[in-house]
């Protein structure tokens, strides 16, 4: 296995993300003139509190709010050390008589034992003391941070009040794009960052998403162990809250953790040639994390338990089919994530989707389940009705021993049948479902387009959307398999691990160290199969799945209309804006009469969505059909697209910033900077008056996101139709891509290799019969390597894209190296790719391939 050791250094990149002439500039303000937030330490930190704030609404409330998690927290604990020794339960359930001398009736107060009694159950429970000491650990621990948090978030609020001159009452009603206006502009006064003169909208968000952007990475090359075959169950995924903690406490923050700080990876782990010794280290902190959450397993199941009966318990007697709802999980909240995504803009988008999400799963309940369900709601709202009729008539009858247990089974029983019976009006149509929920959800695996009709989609979808059931089940579940999983899973992906931290971190400048997919560029981690070709210089490897990096970079500059990209950047959203205007142009005219003057932006979607692509039938057994289906849809959204563009001849659409873009005198600017266009008319349009709200503005962003994700994923149908897919329900788990090396490459390992560990998320390389020595093939290699260094100054943290190696008569045969994980081919599909390389020397002999962002 070749081996690639680079140095992480900083080198000159393609783009910079300062103005020209301020590069590595520091900033120099003289100590009188200095303000309170001038050269902030931790950036990091301070624009998540500035962010948190926004989203809890303000200081008051976010106390409170803390204020009653600890409350919440005491509560839970004593109400349950309560309730097990200090209540007898022979009185409270009639088993045993009270005296009474004024009157005959039981009172809760008879019920409960005295004090010195209580007292001593619980003294003598050796467990209950357990649980009350680690209980009471924590919550102080919880105590001291609050304190802390309260001081921190009350800088947070006179920042607010002073620097961005927005008060609390005003916060709940600003949009998130014009606090983060606000923080552009003043830092040419205040100076919060040292390093840059100006800020950019992509610098806060790493700043704010720098760990959640190498964990969307991660789900996305299938790195982290979450997908699992069950021998009964099958394929399934399992990613709750408590393993998602203990990943984040492993990589980012915990003790031993790869960052020495919330900006900046541990420069061991930024080098290659102790990668093994790392990768080691790592192993044994999992492990000791792992035992660490064997030996609190029972009380954190414990917790747990308490806390789902006494958070869930009301809302079943209230709705028990809540427990029938849907609801995104966290492996798809993940997994459908962009790259530099906040949390309010994940959840907007998901929402938006889930009631279509709910009527396509819906569409999927079997007819046998139907007739059982009905049978069995009549009998049980039979018994039910004569039940509440006799307590109508006397309700001496709620007396009688179980009677109101009855009824309330009952009712839960009616409830839960009625959960499987479908609405009688409800049409059968999974197709057109799914493709509006692609229109939210952005993300989509190939071969459930045109398959939406069947269960095999169905489960894998459920993947994304689960039942609350299930949800709450793998919480409950979580104390009890995460330290299975860290142990025996995770582990053994050590090495793995600590190669895409060495890979795919880059470092910007102002920033700090960063993922690299999140720079959303093109030429480093583009896809040729999303828009990509002839503008990626990626490998397999290095290339994010299912064109996760073209639809992030849509998403991000659409939501963020003044971000300015760097040059390859802006010539791919023009040219797929010069690619939608000439589709569109070529499009009959009365496809889709899409118009602004529609009083909802999301009936633009609607429309896109009911046309000829979606309702043609598809024909399984015609290429052809599928081929003009796919082309009727792409000319539908390119007519979609450019009806929200400023070049529509129906609408005259004039720049102007709403109240979410407006920052001081910068009222009636155009919307420039990233392609996206202005979403406001003038005031003499017939259409509408005035500028429009902040909300409106994000409707159609909203919109034009989603058709942006129906034309590319039409566009990807037609750039890939009959090439094997890689997406992740295909993608092998990276520590089985060793599967993939032909026999002869583990029989005859080269001398370099024979002794150097192999790891799997690393590029493999293998012999093709025809391939030179693999002296020869290494040198070539080098070549390639070199000149890729030379001639590309881009962002690439690891170099190794492709290789070249010369074929049977003296052809030279580009060869893409193993991705991380590898994927699943149909037969077809294997003569379709290159023959692999040979074992390649170690990359200490080559250029580094480092760079940094500037």
């Amino acid at each position: 296995m070749a081996h690639f050791d680079t140095e992480y250094q900083r080198l000159e990149a393609s783009y910079s993300d300062s103005p020209p002439g301020e590069e590595n500039l520091l900033m120099h303000v003289p100590e009188g003139s200095k303000s309170q937030w001038h050269h902030i330490e931790n950036l990091d930190l301070f624009f998540q509190r500035v962010y948190n704030l926004h989203q809890k609404n303000g200081f008051t409330c976010m106390l409170l709010g803390e204020i009653f998690e600890l409350v919440q927290l005491l509560f839970v604990v004593a109400f349950t050390v309560f309730l097990a020794n200090c209540v007898d339960y022979d009185i409270l359930f009639a088993n045993k008589f009270v005296n009474h001398t004024d009157s005959s009736k039981v009172t809760l107060p008879d019920a409960i034992l005295p004090m010195e009694v209580c007292s001593a159950h619980i003294r003598d429970n050796a467990f209950v003391i357990f649980v009350l000491i680690i209980s009471g650990v924590f919550w102080l621990h919880r105590f001291v941070k609050l304190i802390y948090n309260v001081c921190c978030y009350w800088e947070i609020r006179s920042f607010y009040i002073n620097a961005l001159k927005m008060t609390m009452s005003e916060l709940p009603y600003a949009s998130w794009q014009e606090v983060q206006a606000r923080i552009i502009e003043i830092q040419k006064e205040h100076q919060i960052c040292i390093h840059k003169k100006e800020l950019s909208e992509l610098d806060i968000y790493h700043r704010i998403l720098r760990f959640k952007n190498y964990m969307v990475a991660m789900v996305n090359k299938s790195l982290l162990p979450v997908r699992f075959s069950l021998p009964a169950l099958g394929e399934c995924v399992f990613y709750t809250r408590g393993l998602k903690y203990n990943f984040e406490l492993i990589f980012f923050w915990g003790p031993g953790s790869l960052f020495e700080n919330e900006w900046s990876l541990k420069p061991e782990y930024k080098r290659g040639g102790n990668r093994l010794e790392l990768a080691d280290r790592l192993a044994s902190r999992i492990l000791w994390i792992g035992v660490a959450n064997l030996l609190l397993c029972p009380v954190i199941l414990v917790w747990q338990i308490l806390y789902a009966f006494f958070s869930y318990t009301e809302v079943i007697k209230r709705e028990p089919g809540s427990l029938g709802a849907r609801c995104w999980s966290l492996y798809g909240r993940c997994y459908l994530r962009h790259f530099n995504e906040l949390d309010h803009e994940l959840m907007s988008r998901l929402s938006k989707g889930y009631k279509a999400a709910s009527k396509y799963m819906n569409c999927f309940l079997s007819p046998l389940l139907t007739v059982v369900a009905k049978n069995v709601a009549f009998f049980a709202g039979s018994l039910l009705a004569v039940l509440i009729a006799l307590t109508i008539y006397d309700e001496d009858v709620l007396a009688v021993e179980h009677v109101l247990s009855s009824i309330t089974l009952l009712g839960v029983c009616i409830t839960v049948c009625r959960s499987f019976i479908p609405d009688k009006h409800m049409v059968f149509c999974p197709e057109q479902l799914l493709r509006v929920i692609l229109a939210h959800i952005h993300y989509m695996p190939d071969h459930w387009q045109g398959n939406a009709h069947r269960y095999e989609t169905r489960d894998q979808f459920s993947q994304l959307f689960q039942y609350k059931a299930v949800f709450i089940l793998e919480e409950l579940l979580s104390p009890v398999v995460t330290p299975i999983i860290l142990i025996f899973c995770l582990r053994r992906k050590s090495l793995e691990i600590i190669d895409f931290f060495r890979n795919f971190t880059v470092e910007v400048v102002g920033v700090g160290d960063t993922c690299s997919f999140a720079q959303m560029d093109i030429r480093q981690h583009g896809h040729p199969a999303w828009m990509s070709a002839g503008k990626t210089e990626a490998s397999i490897y290095q290339q994010a799945e299912d064109g996760k990096t073209e639809l992030s970079l849509m998403h991000f500059a659409i939501t963020n209309p003044h971000w300015q990209p760097p040059r390859e950047t802006t010539h791919f959203i023009s040219q797929l804006k010069e690619r939608v205007h000439r589709e569109a142009a070529g499009a009959p005219s009365d496809t889709h009469p899409l118009s602004l003057s529609e009083s909802e932006p999301r009936s633009l979607v609607a429309d896109l969505l009911t046309g000829p692509s979606t309702l043609a039938p598809v024909h399984f057994a015609c290429d052809l059909s599928l081929t003009n289906n796919t082309a009727a849809g792409v000319n539908s959204g390119a007519a979609a697209l450019r009806s929200l563009s400023p070049v529509s001849s129906s609408l005259n659409l004039r720049g102007s910033l709403s109240a979410a873009h407006r920052v001081g005198g910068l009222t009636g600017k155009t919307m420039t900077g990233s392609g996206t266009d202005a979403r406001t008319v003038s005031s003499g349009s017939s259409a509408w008056e005035g500028q429009l709200t902040s909300l409106v503005l994000s409707e159609y962003a909203s919109t034009e996101m989603s058709i942006h994700a129906l034309y590319m994923h039409e566009l990807h149908k037609q750039q890939a139709r009959g090439e094997p897919s890689r997406h992740t329900w295909h993608r092998q788990e990276s520590d089985e891509s060793s599967d993939s090396i032909p026999d002869e490459v583990r029989s005859e390992p080269s001398a370099r290799s024979r002794s150097f560990p192999r790891s799997h998320t690393f590029p493999a390389a293998a012999p093709s019969p025809s391939a030179i020595p693999s002296s020869a093939s290494s040198s070539a290699a080098m070549d390639q390597e070199g000149a890729a260094s030379q001639s590309s100054s881009g962002l690439r943290r690891h170099s190794g894209p492709v290789a070249d190696h010369v074929g049977a008569g003296g052809k030279v045969v580009r060869t893409a190296r193993v991705p991380m994980g590898g994927w699943a081919e149909d037969a077809k599909a294997a003569s379709r790719h290159h023959d692999p390389l040979p074992e390649e020397t170690s990359e200490d002999e080559l250029p580094p391939h480092i760079h940094k962002v500037t």
